[in-house]
């Protein structure tokens, strides 16, 4: 037992003992804990002192220029699989549940005209969750991919030093063409999932190619091109469980969606900064117990916002909440 009992001295002659219990354990961590705590704030003046007392070099990347921007997409054409697409087919409504950007392809262009400019062309890929009605029953779901194209312009400042990494990976591009394009800034894309607003059903005109597998639709090059019957990667084919159809034959699905984006031009760099210390963690890990693996559940807070959604503040109410609109606190 770690408990010692204490037995205080007999007063008189009655038989009442007193017991006292004391935790030596517990007095004996908590005095390792204090102790521990000092020696690691001793070690960090002291590093600090040391260490970092003159001004440190660092490689990072350099954000040379930014912007943000939000589109409205409308009447986007939705490749389905091919059962969405026979859903489609005797469907009576559709509407589109969830939009998910499932990869980004970025390329950069120098400006001729204009130089430390670049061109930056996007191409988003966008995965989309449909509900189609064929009747009373329950709609089905579906999934089909659209794409958006955008261009921006954004300085990159003038460089000309090439740059090779040890990480690279011969794999993933071709040498004989990347060689020469070490010296662009890098793309770096922003995004939150898209906004659903709404879906479509149309009938499209005379047909131009009908493709039935996605094997048909791969392509060596990673550019998707932009025509009806535009050809799409593998890899993004492989997002999704069946084939996709590439056919402007029977019916097609349009929709709708705002995209917001945050677009920058980033160049490594290195600079001479003041350190103050390392990025030494100092909360420890959560985990649940062995003994009690519902431990971490319990520390979680409960989501009252998720079961009650927060209400209008006194701005929003009397629609002052937008200082661009001209009205001022008042209401007036």
């Amino acid at each position: 037992m770690s408990e010692k009992y204490n037995r205080a001295p007999r007063s008189g002659s009655g038989t009442q003992i007193c017991c006292k219990i004391t935790d030596n354990s517990a007095s004996k961590e908590a005095e390792a804990a204090l102790t521990d705590a000092a020696e690691e704030v001793f070690q960090t003046r002291q590093r600090r002192c040391s260490d970092f007392s003159e001004p440190v070099c660092i490689n990072t990347s350099q954000i040379y220029d930014s912007c943000r921007d939000r589109d409205c997409i409308t009447d986007g054409k939705v490749y389905l699989t091919s059962e969405g697409q026979a859903l489609l087919d005797n469907a009576i409504n559709v509407k589109l549940k969830r939009a998910e950007i499932i990869w980004v392809y970025t390329n950069v262009e120098p400006l001729s005209f204009n130089k430390g400019y670049f061109s930056v062309d996007l191409k988003f890929f966008i995965r989309t969750t449909l509900e189609i009605f064929t009747g009373i029953c329950n709609p089905a779901v579906v999934y089909g991919l659209t794409t958006f194209d955008k261009k921006v312009i954004l300085f990159g400042s003038e460089g000309s030093s090439k740059i090779f990494k040890s990480d690279f990976n011969c794999g993933s591009c071709d040498p004989s063409t990347l060689w020469q394009n070490t010296c662009l800034p890098t793309v770096v894309v922003e995004t939150v999932e898209p906004v659903a607003l709404n879906a479509k059903i149309v009938d499209s005109g005379c047909c131009c190619c009908c493709c039935d597998n996605c094997e048909d639709t791969v392509t060596d090059n990673p550019i998707i091109g932009g025509a009806e019957c535009g050809l799409f990667p593998e890899a993004i084919c492989n997002c999704f469980d069946c084939d996709l159809v590439i056919d402007d034959c029977g019916r097609q699905i349009l929709v709708s969606y705002g995209l917001f984006s945050i677009i920058r031009l980033e160049r490594d760099t290195q600079l001479l900064i003041d350190a103050v210390d390392f990025c030494i963690p100092t909360q420890e890990c959560p985990s649940a117990t062995e003994n009690s693996p519902c431990d971490l559940f319990n520390d979680i807070r409960f989501p009252i916002d998720e079961f009650f959604p927060p209400q209008k503040s006194p701005e929003e109410r009397s629609g002052c909440h937008n200082k661009n609109n001209g009205c001022c606190g008042c209401g007036n």
